[in-house]
C-alpha cells in the first residue's frame, strides 16, 4: 500500500499548471523561439538516448542481436578463437611464403656473385637518389620549369612516370602530337 502512494504523481497547484500552460503557448506562436529551440535542440541533444544514433556510435539493440546470433558466451569464445586460429594459420602461410622469396633471392644473388662480381656489386651498391651529377646539374639549368619538375620528381631505378602503361584502348585525349622527349643524362 505505501509502494503505491510513492508512486501517483502529486497534484499540481492551479498557479504552477497555469504558468507552465502559458509559457509553452507563448513558446509556440513565436516562430523565432521555435527556430531557436529547433537549433538548440540539434546542438544540444538531451542526455537521455531513446534510439540508436545515426553515426553508429551508441546502438541499444547491439546487446539483443549479439543475444540473438550467439546464444551463449561459451560459443561466443569458439567463435573467437576459431578466428583467431585462423588468422593464425594466414599469417604463417604469409611468413613460410615471403621466407621462400627471400631464400631464392639470396641464392640467386649467390649465383650472381659467383658468375660476375663486378655485375653483383653493381646490382647491390646503394646510390643516393637525391644526388645530382655535373652534367645534370648543367643541364638542368637549360631546363624548361615543367622538365625541371620532371626530372627531379622521378627517383633514379624506378620506372618514369611520364610513360603510360599499354592499354588495349586510347585515351579520349587522343594521341600527344606536339610532345617531344628531352634529353636526360641518367
Amino acid at each position: 500500500m505505501s509502494f503505491l502512494r510513492c508512486a501517483r504523481p502529486r497534484p499540481l497547484l492551479a498557479s504552477q499548471s497555469s504558468v507552465r500552460r502559458a509559457a509553452t503557448n507563448a513558446q509556440a506562436t513565436d516562430p523565432a523561439n521555435t527556430q531557436r529551440e529547433v537549433i538548440r535542440r540539434m546542438l544540444y541533444p538531451p542526455n537521455i538516448r531513446s534510439g540508436p544514433s545515426p553515426t553508429g556510435t551508441w546502438r541499444p539493440d547491439v546487446a539483443l542481436a549479439l543475444q540473438r546470433a550467439i546464444p551463449s558466451a561459451q560459443a561466443h569464445k569458439t567463435i573467437e578463437r576459431a578466428w583467431k586460429l585462423y588468422q593464425r594459420h594466414l599469417r604463417k602461410k604469409r611468413e613460410e611464403e615471403l621466407q621462400r622469396k627471400f631464400e631464392c633471392m639470396r641464392r640467386a644473388m649467390q649465383e650472381l656473385e659467383e658468375i660476375d662480381p663486378v655485375l653483383f656489386k653493381e646490382a647491390n651498391r646503394r646510390e643516393d637518389p637525391r644526388a645530382r651529377s655535373v652534367a645534370e646539374t648543367e643541364m638542368l639549368k637549360t631546363c624548361s620549369n615543367a622538365e625541371k619538375r620532371a626530372i627531379e620528381s622521378r627517383a633514379r631505378g624506378l620506372f618514369p612516370r611520364e610513360l603510360k602503361v599499354p592499354t588495349d584502348t586510347p585515351s579520349k585525349e587522343g594521341w600527344p602530337h606536339d610532345w617531344k622527349p628531352f634529353n636526360r643524362p641518367l
